[in-house]
């Protein structure tokens, strides 16, 4: 794989962090994008019936744009490849326990079926693709010697 490849999977997985990072900002002030309701939001999205306080969505936010401003550039140095790989292990790990219906033991109260249906239909598959379009580009363009 040419540099091209991995610096465009970069760029996919800054902008999907970026962009979640903005939809959290948004549910913090009160939006329900794409959501009708504040309890279609949280059914889809939480997995509860109690909505997270806005400084919850804004501590998710700032976490999700941080990631992504690691994500976005080339590895450099040890500590970038260290950050990366967490970053995509966090999100593989996020994937696996969403695939298996069980987000709930790392995030408590995200059990409803209707959470659990749309976190294996979507967040667990986006979970797994910015896992891989994190550490497919740390790999591949990972210093040698």
């Amino acid at each position: 794989m040419t540099a091209a490849p991995t610096g465009l999977l970069r760029t996919i997985a800054a902008g999907t962090l970026v962009t979640a990072s903005a939809l959290h900002v948004a549910w913090g002030r009160g939006s329900t994008f794409p959501f009708a309701s504040d309890a279609a939001l949280t059914a889809n999205v939480v997995g509860s019936s109690r909505a997270p306080s806005p400084a919850s969505c804004f501590g998710v936010a700032a976490c999700l744009g941080m990631a992504a401003a690691v994500v976005a550039v080339p590895a450099r140095g040890r500590l970038h490849q260290l950050a990366l790989a967490a970053l995509a292990t966090g999100f593989a790990t996020r994937a696996t326990f969403g695939f298996a219906g069980r987000t709930d033991l790392l995030v408590p109260g995200s059990a409803s079926p209707t959470f659990r249906r749309n976190d294996r239909r979507v967040l667990s598959p986006l979970c797994a693709a910015l896992a891989l379009g994190i550490a497919i580009p740390t790999w591949r363009d990972r210093p040698t010697g």
